[in-house]
């Protein structure tokens, strides 16, 4: 068995084999056993008891972190020109439709989130196949395909995500970065977990909430009691 660093020991003594912490207090631990010299990212497991492959049972949603995401996020909007100005002050960091389709096509895929109007639809659909696999596409459902595009963009950039559950059935998600504080990551961790239990659909039976755990980039998950988290 190798021998474990001094990091790794020092983390073994401070997150208790087995435990269900409170938000609160995983808050304040995954910053403290986070040791990378980068600005890790801090996210969120959490495992439901529903079955994905059933449409009735299928969870996704949209949430706006209270503290913001704490990275800068690239948005590229496809709009009609009448909308450019609307978007380009509200922030979007790419602004335009044609060209930029083009440069899809092209393989450019270097943004966070794309958002367009119904009515671009028809150019965009056709990008599915660059953006699907990479989960770009924009969707009504995420607020990405609206008339308000400038508002889409004020929400993305002030720190809105979306999110779903996997084949798997779990939601996984970042929702900060370790240079938050920790009354910041337990506001923004607070708000996420509260959104998915608020979306519980009602052919769900049984425990819906199955775990729930909060980890840095590279740190050890620490498993959060669901009750504090409600």
């Amino acid at each position: 068995m190798s021998k474990l660093t001094k990091n790794q020991k020092s983390v073994a003594e401070k997150v208790e084999l087995g435990k269900a912490y409170t938000l609160d207090e995983a808050s304040k631990l995954v910053k403290e056993i986070t040791t990378t010299k980068f600005d890790a990212s801090v996210d969120v497991d959490i495992r439901l008891g529903v079955d994905p492959r059933k449409a009735n049972q299928m969870v996704r949603g949209v949430v706006t972190l209270p503290n913001g995401t704490g990275k800068v996020t690239r948005v590229l909007c496809l709009c009609t020109p009448d909308q450019e100005a609307a978007a380009k002050e509200a922030g979007a960091d790419y602004v335009g439709l044609d060209e930029y389709i083009q440069k899809i096509n092209g393989g450019w895929t270097d943004i966070d989130v794309i958002i367009t109007m119904p009515s671009c639809m028809g150019k965009v659909g056709p990008l599915g196949r660059v953006l699907g696999p990479r989960g770009l596409m924009p969707n009504p459902k995420s607020g990405t395909v609206t008339m308000d595009v400038a508002k889409a963009v004020r929400d993305v950039k002030s720190g809105k995500i979306d999110f779903k559950v996997d084949k798997a059935g779990i939601i996984h998600t970042s929702i900060g970065k370790v240079s938050m504080t920790a009354e910041q990551i337990f506001g923004n961790a607070k708000e996420f977990i509260s959104t998915v239990i608020k979306l519980k659909p009602a052919a769900a039976k049984g425990t819906y909430i199955k775990s729930i755990f909060i980890s840095s980039t590279m740190s050890k998950g620490i498993k959060i009691d669901p009750k504090s988290a409600e």
